[in-house]
């Protein structure tokens, strides 16, 4: 029996970005169904996603990233072998998608995690990368280079092991915590991806401090559960 494999993308504002991703994602040698979860977005992002072929599970109001890959987890869990997470702004190839499918897909490790090629652009000064790369040592001693990472392909068996996903900036530090402890294997896959970058401004130093504090509220909550 062949093996089903869709794609998850939560999108939020993403009307500028979002045709594109889903033509490159069609392009996979492997994945059979695209699934948006626009996210509450205040432009054409659901419109998009649907003529270019994407099957959009609409939410009323911007929920967290966290919360919109829960959300279409529940629609496509129990219909795929493999599920892919991949953003809505990505900036990639079709080949980089499937270098993170094929070593889940032969069998290899459990998980898969893109490993982005440093950036070029000045954005902030690293702490929420060091604060999630501490966490998941501390909770794991393992050591992931790639924890922030939302591009991942999973056996669709771990997504049904984990109990909880963060809401929010915490989903992929969360995440990888939990697949660790639970003894699944996890193999970082460097790729040329990229995509939309914060600035070093104002904007840019806002959305890293919720990005640090709710990363943060996560790692305790990790040790509230163990």
């Amino acid at each position: 029996m062949a093996l089903n494999i869709s794609a998850l993308v939560p999108a939020y504002n993403e009307g500028d970005k979002i045709e594109n991703t889903i033509k490159t994602i069609k392009n996979s040698k492997y994945i059979n169904d695209i699934y948006v979860v626009d996210d509450g977005s205040k432009d054409d992002t659901a419109l998009i996603a649907s003529k270019g072929g994407a099957k959009v599970l609409k939410l009323k109001r911007n929920r967290g990233k966290g919360y919109a890959l829960k959300y279409g987890l529940k629609e496509i869990i129990d219909i795929n072998q493999i599920v892919v997470f991949l953003d809505g702004d990505l900036d990639t190839s079709p080949r980089d998608i499937d270098r993170l499918i094929e070593p889940v897909l032969y069998g290899d490790c459990d998980v898969t995690i893109a490993k982005f090629s440093p950036s070029k652009k000045k954005g902030g000064f690293g702490m929420v990368k060091l604060l999630a790369k501490t966490g998941i040592k501390f909770y794991t001693n393992r050591e992931i280079d790639s924890g922030l990472s939302g591009q991942r392909a999973f056996n669709v068996n771990v997504l049904k092991d984990i109990k909880s996903i963060p809401s929010r900036y915490g989903v992929e530090v969360g995440m990888t915590i939990d697949i660790l402890k639970l003894g699944y294997t996890i193999k970082e896959i460097e790729v040329g991806m990229g995509h939309r970058e914060t600035s070093r401004n104002l904007g840019g130093f806002i959305h890293r401090g919720k990005q640090f504090y709710q990363i943060f509220l996560t790692l305790i909550s990790k040790g509230v559960d163990s």
